[in-house]
């Protein structure tokens, strides 16, 4: 769903509506990243998996360099990533590790 650009908002209500719409928007597509983690966990063995710091710099020298492209300052879209990786790497240690756990010691 598309908005009006920021230079067409006339007052703050619009601003809000349009970062409201923006947040969900946002929302979404997390969520589909979510999926895609929520997938790999299930592709791997063990907990020590799911931190790959050649990967994690990966993305985030794509993520800066689409970022200089779209107007946006690096280290914002760096900060971001590094939170929301941190998160999903967390997030695919514990389920592997649970994952053990309910195998008898065993990875899958």
């Amino acid at each position: 769903m598309s908005g009006r650009a920021a230079k067409d908002c006339t007052d703050m209500s619009e601003v809000r509506e349009e970062i409201d719409r923006i947040d969900m928007e946002l929302v979404d597509l997390i969520a589909q990243r979510f999926s895609y983690v929520d997938r790999a966990w299930q592709l791997k063995s063990n907990p020590g998996d799911a931190y790959v710091p050649w990967r994690i710099q990966q993305v985030i020298d794509k993520v800066k360099q689409h970022a200089v492209g779209k107007g946006l300052p690096p280290a914002l879209a760096e900060a971001l990533w590094r939170q929301m990786i941190g998160w999903f790497v967390q997030y695919e240690e514990e389920k592997l590790r649970h994952q053990i756990e309910n195998n008898g010691g065993q990875g899958s």
